[in-house]
């Protein structure tokens, strides 16, 4: 968190800046929009070269920089801009930085007028194309990644862009609806049996509405809301997790981040023209129906059978106004996955299940007792209400798993998205005696070192630590301090990377009382504190390298924060003083070599590792076929190996996992908790990384 030295420091140098302007615009009347954009504008520059935890030049280099992200998400898919218009903006590339200390908005009003009317022209192409059958024979592709698209140079060459995108949207239409039918009359099911044509002229008029609907949106969308989007792209070459938060959004983000909201329990980003997931809150609807993944782009949204509503390029509160909804009602998400396939997705909207949020235990019975906890987040009771901490939790857990006789322990950190840092440390805490867990950064350029200062050692057996690309914040943190002190053996795929700290700093209380009419403005998240290992290496970009690295479907795919735009660099500082585990007797080189004999004789491993590649091969393909058997010919070969994927890991040996009595006892008395239960065993028997940690745990740390 920021000290109240630097708040101060924030505030009042902010204040000294507006003042400057404050007479002259005071002294204004009738021109409030103008000058309050004036005003957010300097204010947030002046927040963000204060605050910042590494304040950027503002200069030409900068320009370029926020100039490339705001052309991006002004239409990343390259459907209403002409190359002559990007030229006619490009002028302004390197003088973002003159109209800042300008307090002006001259890119942003030119682009936004240009963009306006470029919209309200594309209106006639969609009505026009949709009106006419497609011709499905002509052999034709269509590209889908924007990065690869270019500006169209005039507007024959975009209209027949977006005869190909409505093209292709009535041919995944129309390809669903042939399979459906062709499914329910298999089954014997009494279906109206239609004809192509009729599926096809069915297809174009669902997405005229989806279209109609589309465009009262867009007709919707004012200044303002614009406005934000570039803002956003001036701050986010600060880093992705820096940003503005118009009083709306933050009203938003507050609601989702204390949890009181009903929906799906998904934390979502607007990324280059897409709605992106970025995380999945433990315990919630999208958790507990498990299909729905980080790095997952929402194409459509349905209201449980109805037609659904197309997100692609809409605001990303719209997006969350259309997602969310009451409890026991069902959503449907049409997303994209990181190998370009699509999937419908049904979530029954719901509150959070917090017995789902919290650190769980079993036993799994094989040749010994091998204890298992799986931790979905580090959480806490930040409000001192008697709730419950994550690390209280997971030092009960640990008695319990001693008391029945475990040999060896698994700490599942996978899809942990971080949470508590001072539990982070606390955990660290039981398994090593007293010394550092990490060092946290500000950006005054001091570093802290957070200390587990109890020597008592809770547990110190072997220990096992699993991972994957979602693990992120404090679950790095846990994990690289165990492998700094070689106390446990890390196993599973790269963590995400992220290495930061951020705050809400709220502009209101910035602000002086004479600018109340203008208020609200609205907050800036701000990146102040940078987390560092023991060993002097961050966290951040590069997260923590497994000792032992298993195939992950989605291992060759780009996921972390080394893909986001504009991350904060790898660094390292001093090391901090502490001594290995054991004098650090962990032979970490003999457990990674016997492990990689057991992994090429898994025949569950190497399936992983071939649906790896095949994932990666789909996801660098992103062209699709327009002819209408070809389309379906590729689809049926991408469902044909995805389905042999699943019916091999149906041949998985399945490890004999119970929970202890003490926690059956409770569980029984809910049906929605035992039922929940099953599940949690059900995954936990077949699961073939806990399957190799055993091993790790019985044949290398004996």
């Amino acid at each position: 968190m920021l000290s109240l030295t630097t708040r101060f420091k924030i505030i009042f140098s902010v204040i000294a800046v507006v003042l400057l302007t404050g007479s002259f615009i005071l002294y204004r009347s009738g021109d409030t929009p103008e000058g309050k954009n004036e005003i957010l504008i300097k204010a947030l520059m002046q927040g963000l070269s204060t605050g910042h935890y590494r304040p950027e030049k503002i200069d030409d280099s900068f320009s370029k920089k926020a100039f490339k992200l705001y052309l991006e998400r002004l239409d990343f898919n390259k459907k209403f801009l002409l190359a002559s218009d990007v030229e006619k903006l490009r002028k302004y590339e390197t003088s973002i930085d003159d109209q800042l200390r300008a307090g002006s908005y001259e890119l942003f009003d030119v682009s936004a007028a240009l963009i306006d009317q470029r919209v309200k022209e594309s209106a006639a192409y969609y009505k026009e194309i949709l009106a006419q059958p497609f011709n499905y024979s002509k052999d034709e592709a269509i590209e889908l990644d924007g990065k690869k698209l270019s500006y169209a140079k005039d507007k024959a060459a975009l209209k027949e862009e977006w005869h190909k995108q409505l093209k292709y949207q009535t041919l995944v239409r129309l390809a669903d609806m042939q399979k459906e039918q062709e499914k329910a009359i298999a089954k014997g099911e009494e279906v109206e049996k239609k004809t192509f044509e009729q599926m096809e002229k069915e297809a174009r008029e669902k997405l005229m509405k989806t279209y109609n609907d589309l465009y009262d949106r867009l007709a919707k969308v004012n200044t303002e809301d614009r406005r934000s989007t570039y803002i956003n792209s001036i701050a986010n070459v600060y880093d992705p997790h820096t940003g503005y938060f118009p009083p709306k959004a933050k009203s938003d983000f507050d609601i989702e981040f204390t949890g009181r909201l009903e929906g799906i329990g998904a934390s979502l980003q607007e990324r280059d023209g897409q709605i992106k997931v970025m995380e999945i809150v433990p315990g919630s609807p999208s958790y507990l129906q498990g299909e729905l993944k980080p790095n997952d782009a929402i194409i459509r949204v349905a209201q449980g059978p109805n037609e659904p509503v197309l997100v692609e390029g809409m605001r990303l509160d719209d997006a969350i106004q259309l997602i969310r909804g009451k409890k026991g009602t069902e959503v449907r998400l049409t997303v994209k996955k990181p190998d370009g396939s699509t999937k419908v997705i049904p979530i029954v909207r719901d509150v959070i299940v917090f017995e789902e949020t919290y650190a769980q235990s079993a036993i799994i019975d094989d040749k010994e007792k091998i204890g298992y906890i799986k931790l979905p987040g580090f959480y806490a009771d930040f409000e001192r209400n008697g709730g419950r901490n994550s690390g209280a939790d997971v030092k009960k857990e640990v008695e319990k798993l001693k008391a029945a006789g475990m040999k060896g322990l698994i700490l599942d950190l996978r899809n942990n998205g971080g949470g508590s840092l001072a539990d982070a440390v606390e955990m660290a805490g039981l398994f090593i005696d007293k010394g550092p867990v990490v060092q946290v950064k500000t950006s005054a350029g001091k570093s802290i070192v957070l200390d587990d200062r109890d020597p008592q050692v809770q547990y110190d057996g072997p220990l096992t630590i699993l991972v994957n690309s979602s693990s992120a914040s404090a679950s790095e943190i846990l994990a690289a301090a165990m492998q700094d002190y070689k106390r446990a053996v890390i196993i599973g795929s790269p963590t995400y990377g992220k290495g930061t700290v951020q705050q809400f700093f709220e502009l209101d209380d910035a602000l002086p009382s004479q600018f109340d009419a203008f208020k609200p403005f609205g907050a800036l998240k701000l990146t102040t504190q940078k987390f560092y290992r023991i060993n002097g290496g961050t966290t951040q970009l590069r997260g923590v390298t497994p000792d032992v690295i298993l195939p992950d479907a989605y291992s060759y795919l780009e996921f972390g924060e080394k893909e986001q735009d504009y991350p904060l660099p790898f660094d390292e500082i001093s090391p901090a003083k502490y001594k290995t585990w054991m004098n650090g007797k962990l032979n970490v080189a003999q457990i990674q070599a016997n492990s990689r004999k057991r992994i090429a004789q898994n025949k569950s491993f190497n399936l992983v590792k071939e649906s790896a590649e095949r994932l990666k091969r789909q996801a660098d393909n992103t062209t699709r076929s327009l002819q209408f058997e070809k389309y379906l010919a590729e689809e049926k070969k991408s469902e044909a190996e995805a389905k042999r994927y699943e019916e091999a890991q149906k041949e998985v040996p399945v490890l004999n996992v119970y929970r202890l009595p003490q926690d059956l006892k409770e569980i029984a008395s809910d049906t929605a908790q035992a039922a929940r239960n099953k599940e949690f065993l059900k995954s936990l028997k077949k699961d073939i990384y806990v399957e190799e940690a055993v091993a790790v745990i019985q044949n290398d740390l004996k």
